[in-house]
């Protein structure tokens, strides 16, 4: 039986290069890119079975990433490997069509675990994240495609009423980073340019008063 193809994909290249000799002995890594943009563009002719990605990517992040990635390729695995522990983003994975999401700061063999249940037919999830996903998955199970999310909500409300992405994460209780993601992934997804847009949707969706 010949090796599982896998692709990397992921800004930090010394990380990139630690996952390609962790991996290679047990699969055939085909491919590591830099940026989504870029495992887009490229993966489909590599005919992987399975991409290992972060969700904080430059150019396109790694959700918006992986869902284009489930279209061109719809039997590949993908399993998100990142520093961010908020279940509500486990949670977009999974709606992306994710196998696995594994915490950067879990012990490697976590991920080869998670590698083999994915290709094998099965789901992994870091197990230190999944309590917090119960909720957080009840609360998005009947999101609609284009809507937000509760956290992108409260997210959304804490910048427009001025406050900072660092004091939105104290207040949040979460990291800042995970601020930052929810903000582009919001702009993104309503096609909004710069923050004064951001804050106008906010003030016409009434997330402010007027």
């Amino acid at each position: 039986m010949r090796p599982a193809r896998i692709i990397l994909a992921d800004d930090h290249v010394l990380l990139l290069d630690t996952l390609r000799k962790l991996l290679e002995s047990e699969f055939e890594v085909v491919g590591a890119f830099p940026d989504g943009q870029a495992l887009i563009a490229a993966a489909p002719a590599l005919k992987p079975d399975l991409i290992v990605l972060d969700i904080a990517m430059p150019s396109m992040n790694g959700l918006n990433a992986g869902q284009r990635m489930k279209q061109l390729l719809p039997d590949v695995k993908l399993i998100f490997l990142t520093m961010n522990e908020d279940p509500d983003l486990a949670v977009e994975a999974l709606r992306v069509g994710a196998s696995g999401y594994v915490v950067k700061t879990s012990a490697a063999s976590e991920l080869v675990h998670a590698i083999h249940e994915a290709l094998n037919g099965r789901s992994f999830i870091t197990t230190t994240i999944t309590r917090g996903m119960v909720g957080s998955f009840l609360q998005n199970l009947r999101k609609k495609p284009h809507s937000l999310t509760l956290r992108q909500k409260q997210v959304l409300q804490l910048l427009a009423e001025g406050h900072s992405m660092k004091e939105a994460a104290f207040i949040l209780d979460v990291t800042p980073r995970t601020v930052a993601f929810h903000k582009y992934t919001i702009m993104e997804q309503l096609q909004l340019k710069t923050t004064a847009e951001l804050i106008q949707f906010a003030l016409k969706k009434s997330l402010l008063p007027g």
